[in-house]
């Protein structure tokens, strides 16, 4: 009978910290809309460092879970550091 994946909230993140997260890119929109892509930039990209630094130093206990810690860990640091060297070296081409 468990031969599917879980795919209920008791094995995935925890949803207050979800909200959080969605409000910090709320929080990023509005910023570049009021004209400061840099700093919108700086906040999605910290906020994804941050999630993938908690999946990696809580593991199982951490309330960011999407999949396994190796593949949230990975994606949440390359995407913000990706993030940032993306728009560093767009902002260098100018």
């Amino acid at each position: 009978m468990h031969d599917h994946p879980f795919v209920s909230e008791a094995h995935e993140g925890k949803p207050w910290f979800e909200w959080l997260v969605g409000a910090v890119v709320a929080v990023s929109v509005i910023v570049a809309a009021l004209g400061y892509t840099m700093a919108a930039t700086v906040i999605i990209a910290v906020a994804a460092i941050v999630t993938g630094l908690l999946r990696l130093v809580l593991r199982e206990r951490s309330p960011w879970k999407v999949r396994s810690v190796a593949f949230d860990s990975f994606i949440g640091i390359a995407l913000g550091v990706g993030l940032l060297a993306s728009y560093l070296a767009i902002r260098m081409l100018i």
